[in-house]
């Protein structure tokens, strides 16, 4: 069975703290809160462990992993070079939830960068994340604390439904703040792209570099970043998504689900606010995703309410995709997109 600590968030108990430390430094999987979602820790320079956590996980060898540190001054140390620009994205959003890739330094092991010679690292915010890489005094690569392409984890109940058994210990804070991963900016091209869209978003970064723009993915290239994959964050559950004008979109998922109902299909919908009204009197299962103005409480829920449907047993999923795609929205669009294999109607 995996170990759980419970600390406090705020004020984390420095002898568990210590113990988690411990572990990690001698090649063991420890998951823990950061600000995004729960990660899976391992010693970045460990190839060993970190072919436990891809093993632990059930990760494809060809998806990257992000790197977490204590400092800026850590970086230079897994970095071949860092650029001006990282100094001042630094200074702007770091500790917190943003992802610089750099040219890999020679430290750095290929299995963490899928083989690639660039390295994503990072800094987080949330105090627990800071305690362990303070008290551990290694680099921490650590992608999301679940099964590979599931859901990622908000709190420690998800990490032990994917990985109780697999996995060492479990530092259990509570709930995460943003509910959504880091945004990943890759600096090793110009202009700077972003790769994964996150809690600091495409307008926040234009204001300290103008410059920066979205990646266009060529679908055949390597994976620079992870999260890339057109199915990831996945329900167990099928799941479809409706683009358009909301009263359409609402329309065009009632439908489905009246449907689905009529083939005796158990349906699960994540819902906001104003989508309740079209599903009055339909025997669906609900997880409701807050107001649709609110995208911060959108991006908590999200995916607590999957795992929510996923616990329920439906047999489909039915979401709708908001009309905005900018600031925060940009990233709920990626990962309803994700969870939904990319099945999308337009309505």
């Amino acid at each position: 069975m995996t170990e759980v600590v419970r600390v406090d968030r705020d004020r984390p108990h420095p002898p568990d703290i210590a113990r988690a430390a411990d572990c990690l430094r001698r090649g063991g999987l420890v998951a823990f809160p950061t600000e995004t979602v729960y990660g899976l820790g391992v010693h970045a320079l460990d190839r060993d462990a970190v072919r436990r956590l891809f093993a632990a996980k059930g990760r494809p060898a060809d998806d990257p992993l992000i790197v977490h540190v204590a400092e800026f001054a850590d970086v230079a140390r897994l970095a071949e070079s860092v650029p001006d620009a990282a100094a001042v994205l630094a200074a702007r959003f770091w500790p917190g939830p943003l992802t610089l890739v750099l040219p890999r330094g020679a430290s750095v092991p290929l299995e963490v960068t899928a083989g690639l010679e660039t390295v994503a690292i990072r800094i987080p915010a949330h105090p627990v994340a800071r305690a362990l890489l303070s008290a551990a005094t290694i680099p921490i690569a650590a992608p999301s604390a679940n099964l590979f392409s599931r859901p990622s984890p908000t709190c420690a109940t998800h990490v032990l439904e994917d990985l109780n058994g697999r996995i060492d210990m479990v530092i259990d804070a509570g709930s995460t703040d943003v509910g959504v991963e880091s945004t990943v900016l890759d600096l090793t091209v110009h202009p700077p792209e972003v790769l994964r869209p996150g809690a600091i978003t495409l307008e926040v970064l234009q204001s300290v570099l103008p410059i920066i723009r979205v990646a266009s993915r060529d679908a055949s290239a390597p994976l620079a970043s992870p999260g890339l994959l057109p199915r990831h964050y996945a329900p167990r559950a099928p799941m479809t998504l409706y683009q358009g004008e909301p009263a359409a979109a609402r329309n065009a998922l009632a439908a489905a689900a009246r449907e689905a109902i009529t083939s005796r299909r158990r349906v699960g919908v994540l819902a906001t606010a104003g989508d309740m009204r079209i599903l009055e009197g339909l025997a669906v299962v609900i997880a409701e995703l807050g107001s649709d103005d609110d995208a911060e409480r959108m991006a908590t829920r999200l995916y607590a309410a999957l795992r929510e449907l996923d616990a329920a047993q439906v047999d489909v999923i039915l979401a709708r995709e908001g009309a905005r795609d900018d600031g925060l929205w940009r990233a709920l669009r990626d990962r309803l997109r994700r969870a939904a294999a990319q099945v999308v109607v337009v309505s």
